[in-house]
């Protein structure tokens, strides 16, 4: 982790982050802290957030609510429209061509895209 000045709580907040595959809101992480870390406030949480994604270090996922990710490199997700859970889809390659393609059409200058697929996910297939 990169940044400004050392920071206990940021830290914290990272390594949790690192931790789960869930990318979690701002609220989902500070409920799992709070209890060992009283002294955080919901605040603390979303400013460290937002400067950690200000230095490059999680990615800021703008779905309804914001989610975070820790894993920085492109690649798509899947959202599950039953129970709300967000997971990597590792497997499926990032497609460089599709960002060479947008620029040629657009004009813009395509640094990269994000890509997510929305559906049911398979735990919530296999409850109904």
């Amino acid at each position: 982790m990169t940044g400004k000045r050392y920071s206990r709580q940021r830290e914290l907040i990272y390594q949790k982050l690192v931790e789960t595959d869930e990318h979690p809101t701002a609220e989902m992480l500070y409920q799992w802290l709070k209890p060992e870390n009283p002294n955080l406030s919901l605040g603390t949480v979303y400013r460290n957030l937002n400067l950690l994604a200000e230095e490059g270090v999680i990615v800021r996922m703008p779905f309804p609510v914001e989610r975070y990710d820790a894993r920085t490199h492109p690649h798509p997700h899947f959202r599950c429209k039953a129970c709300g859970r967000v997971y990597d889809m590792e497997d499926l390659p990032y497609d460089s061509g599709l960002d060479q393609a947008a620029e040629q059409c657009s004009g813009h200058q395509v640094d990269r895209h994000d890509l997510v697929f929305f559906g049911t996910c398979s735990a919530c297939t296999q409850k109904h």
